[in-house]
């Protein structure tokens, strides 16, 4: 069997954290880092039902220099613009970050404005950035299963055009995750298994990529074995942590091939239906990722096999679908807040995505992904 060329780059993650609560395990690396300036970015819905972001400002004590709410889901350009003036007036010299994905990439792109040296986001987005390393990092506590935490890449929406673009660079990401299963328990269950088949989704398309590697696609694997059981659990039993912590753990492994091997329509076309539509990612993996794989079945035989198995259902599609509904989330796109008329600005804003160019199934036009979309709808 001939050796097929590849390789694999890591983010800058040093360690990832579940020997000790949050407070004490931020306390230890914020100490480990020599952090004197830390800047607290914390996702407002977790800030007003817990008192974690309000308790480690107190812990820090004259280290903390204030605490960033003013979040949004999918990183509006407004957004990043003001927490780097918040971190760059304040000379933040850490962030830490608490709550889903919408802090963690916020964070990266202030990071990446950071290294580059500038002040308009838009000057990092789209682009492989060549800095060496940002002159701060970035210490996450996740609460969902999003899996932002493991990559060196984050959304960025421009609320004008309604795109959504991509900020990409070494060291954007977390030096260090903190998983807490205690507090991601008050994490809304709807929220949580929604985030779950995110990862579901993040695992597929590893599976499926036009450039797997044996090394990611078999966490990917793993992950398609364990989410499922740890998904239903904390479904039936939204308070008990040890169920949350098999879903981070499981969301760890889905993330390996996160950045690191093309993804595919499903990833893509989310990222435009978040713009468009405003639907959060989670929820366009539930509704769009079953779509998506009838779609390229015919390019991604072995691969969907793979999954089927893992999934212990007779075809992938069926084993999400099945997932889906066993956890009571949407299914369609119609339940989820799109309107048929917008399916057509979505599909031509997707066209030039770099996830829906990397499809295994070749697309021609936005009317392949039009297809995908009605079947989704």
């Amino acid at each position: 069997m001939p050796v097929i060329p590849g390789a694999y780059a890591y983010t800058g993650l040093e360690a990832v954290r579940w020997d000790k609560p949050l407070l004490e395990a931020l306390i230890e690396e914020s100490d480990r880092i020599g952090a004197q300036r830390v800047l607290i970015v914390a996702s407002p819905s977790l800030r007003s039902s817990s008192n974690q972001v309000d308790l480690l400002a107190e812990r820090l004590g004259d280290r903390c220099i204030g605490i960033f709410d003013e979040l949004q889901p999918h990183t509006p350009i407004p957004c990043a613009r003001a927490l780097h003036c918040m971190a760059k007036d304040c000379a933040a010299d850490l962030l830490v970050t608490l709550g889903g994905g919408t802090p963690i990439d916020t964070s990266k792109v202030v990071l990446a404005m950071l290294a580059a040296g500038v002040s308009d986001p838009m000057a990092v987005a789209d682009q492989r950035n060549d800095w060496t390393l940002p002159p701060i990092r970035q210490i996450a506590c996740p609460t969902t299963l999003s899996g932002a935490e493991y990559s060196d890449v984050a959304g960025l929406t421009d609320p004008d055009t309604r795109i959504k673009h991509m900020v990409m660079g070494r060291g954007i990401g977390p030096a260090v995750v903190v998983l807490d299963p205690k507090m991601a328990a008050q994490t809304p269950v709807d929220l949580w298994t929604s985030t779950g088949l995110r990862a579901v989704d993040h695992a597929v398309e590893t599976i499926c990529s036009i450039a797997p590697t044996r090394y990611t696609s078999l966490l990917a694997l793993g992950a398609l074995e364990a989410l499922p059981s740890a998904l239903r659990a904390s479904a039936g039993n939204p308070a008990d942590p040890q169920s949350r912590l098999e879903g981070q753990l499981a969301a760890w492994m889905a993330s390996a091939g996160l950045n690191r091997t093309p993804y595919g329509a499903s990833h893509g076309i989310g990222h435009q239906l978040g713009a468009v539509a405003g639907v959060p990612h989670g929820l366009c993996s539930c509704t769009v990722l079953p779509a998506v794989l009838d779609w390229n079945l015919g390019h991604t035989v072995k691969a969907q096999a793979e999954i089927a198995r893992a999934l212990s259902s007779r075809a992938a599609a069926g084993g999400v679908r099945q997932l889906v509904a066993d956890l009571k989330l949407p299914s369609r796109l119609s339940d989820v807040g799109v309107k048929r008329d917008q399916l057509v600005e979505i599909a031509q804003k997707s066209v030039p995505n770099r996830w829906v160019r990397a499809n295994p199934r070749p697309i021609q036009s936005h009317r392949d992904i039009l297809e995908i979309l009605e079947a989704a709808f």
